[in-house]
């Protein structure tokens, strides 16, 4: 199928594609890996009236470390660069693991980190991940700017916070915590599909051990990033053990989520999974928290 008519533009920085949009905030999309607006558009499922390519705005395109140890990456810049960046693995190791699972190379090699979470599929990796690293978003429109925390960006299916004359500009990903450990694990029927459960998860020590902080996030189970509440409350301020591990995820499966049925795996076939990667993702970020106290 091809897509319906539009207009094509190319604005030459950012401010000339924020006049655009706050001249058009219904009629545009924007364009920047477009690894899942231009299906979309072939589908006809999107049928924007104008579409401004993002592509040339570098001053998009960064990765960064700021003044308090975390990190800010700019909207634009491609899966394969935050993959193989050596400040990525350093300072933010969950985001670092995930990005292999993001599609095939040539998915990764086209695709923007920005194009991906303002897409918002229930099935992607890297809202989950954003919301377990505690991550904030800073939108621009041609009047202002704002911060949007991760676990408020996304609203529902396909939907953010994003109003129609605002884009996602830079990522700002808080330090990790001294005593951290992380993980991220993810269930496809064949490498590089959409996962039918995934979870990411942040695990943080205090003194003797005792769980400072948790953070469990899954994907695939709903319409956006769930975030266990009920698990990561039975982990705070104890020691953790195999058999406290076993019943948070078992918590997680059963009382957190609300997994749906669909043709690809029916809701008791995406809770067990939910409880055995929870289980799976835990235990790996207490080993490597345990490593780094």
């Amino acid at each position: 199928m091809k897509p319906a008519p539009f207009q094509y533009l190319v604005p030459k920085n950012l401010d000339e594609c924020l006049q655009f949009l706050y001249q058009h905030p219904e009629d545009a999309k924007i364009l920047a890996g477009g690894q899942s607006l231009i299906p979309t558009m072939n589908f006809r499922m999107a049928q924007p009236m104008y579409l401004v390519d993002i592509n040339n705005l570098q001053e998009l395109s960064y990765i960064r470390a700021d003044k308090s140890g975390g990190l800010q990456i700019g909207a634009l810049s491609r899966h394969y660069q935050v993959e193989h960046d050596a400040l990525i693995a350093q300072k933010a190791p969950l985001l670092h693991d995930v990005m292999p699972w993001i599609g095939h190379v040539q998915i990764r090699t086209r695709g923007t980190i920005g194009g991906s979470l303002v897409h918002s599929d229930p099935a992607a990796e890297l809202p989950a991940v954003m919301v377990a690293l505690n991550a904030k978003f800073k939108v621009k429109n041609k009047k202002k700017e704002r911060w949007i925390p991760a676990e408020q960006f996304f609203v529902s299916l396909f939907t953010t916070a994003l109003e129609h004359n605002e884009v996602l500009v830079e990522i700002a990903i808080p330090p990790m915590p001294a005593h951290a450990g992380s993980s991220f694990q993810e269930f496809s029927r064949r490498k590089g599909d959409f996962a039918l459960v995934g979870v990411a998860c942040l695990l943080v020590l205090g003194k003797s051990n005792v769980c400072d902080q948790a953070r469990l996030v899954y994907l695939g189970v709903g319409e956006g990033p769930i975030m266990a509440s009920q698990a990561c409350k039975t982990l705070i301020g104890k020691q953790l053990t195999p058999d406290l591990l076993q019943q948070a995820a078992k918590i997680a499966a059963q009382n957190d989520l609300t997994p749906p049925n669909d043709l690809h795996a029916s809701s008791a076939y995406r809770r067990h999974l939910a409880e055995v990667l929870g289980e799976q993702a835990l235990s790996q970020a207490l080993e490597r928290a345990e490593k780094n106290v």
